[in-house]
């Protein structure tokens, strides 16, 4: 091989997806419903299953605007209506026919589903501060075990992908699955990447079994007028 010319230049490029790789856009669904110890949520196959609220609605309609300037090859949502119901701005644009993915469902709290999790949070007694110290769904009593909600998360992906090679596709699922997602592509810790904002834009690009993280939180369409309380991350 001859040996390189000493002039030479060998600069950054942008980043491009390998070959044969999927890119898969995370998208959490928009603020649902308050919930309300006197007004359990519905819930469908044991998970609680609130519509969205109306912030959660417009947070939706900028997810729409945002991502149908994107070539996408398909859109994903969950058995649960809150992300049906975030995909439907995007999906009124681009004409494509939402595919359920129902493993991508929202981990399973147990004894805190139907809202319960949400005062259970607020109240912070002494399984919610296990909960954050252990970083395991099963410290709430029912709650489904990290290894399994892992196991489902990965699989489901893991098909979407197989279904996908050389596109992107647009995941509208929820916050659980979103960190548990991330934390299987980075190898951290399980509840590191827990907390992306409503109508954030997380991404994987997976190829070859390999998962790599790109993007986490991005919440540019969101860092507008909307109301307050809606607190971008800086």
């Amino acid at each position: 091989m001859a040996a390189a010319d000493d002039q030479t230049e060998y600069r950054q490029t942008p980043y491009a997806p390998p070959a044969g790789a999927t890119e898969v856009l995370l998208v959490r669904h928009g603020a649902s419903q308050a919930a309300r110890p006197d007004s359990p949520f519905p819930l469908v196959d044991g998970h609680g299953d609130p519509e969205l609220a109306s912030e959660g609605r417009v947070q939706a309609e900028r997810v729409g605007e945002r991502l149908s300037a994107v070539p996408l090859d398909a859109v994903y949502v969950t058995s649960l209506r809150r992300t049906a119901e975030t995909a439907a701005p995007l999906v009124r644009r681009n004409g494509l026919e939402p595919l359920v993915e129902k493993d991508l469902r929202e981990v399973h709290l147990g004894e805190w589903e139907g809202g319960l999790f949400r005062k259970m949070i607020h109240e912070n007694g002494p399984v919610a501060r296990r909960l954050w110290a252990e970083e395991r769904w099963d410290v709430i009593p029912g709650g489904e075990p990290t290894e399994v909600f892992a196991a489902r998360v990965r699989g489901a992906i893991d098909r979407i992908v197989a279904a996908h090679p050389d596109a992107r596709v647009a995941v509208f699922t929820h916050g659980g699955v979103i960190a548990q997602a991330l934390a299987l592509a980075s190898g951290s810790r399980p509840f590191a990447f827990l907390g992306a904002d409503n109508g954030s834009i997380s991404q994987l690009v997976v190829v070859g079994g390999q998962w790599a993280v790109r993007r986490f939180n991005d919440t540019a369409h969101l860092e507008t007028d909307l109301e307050a309380g809606f607190t971008p991350l800086t």
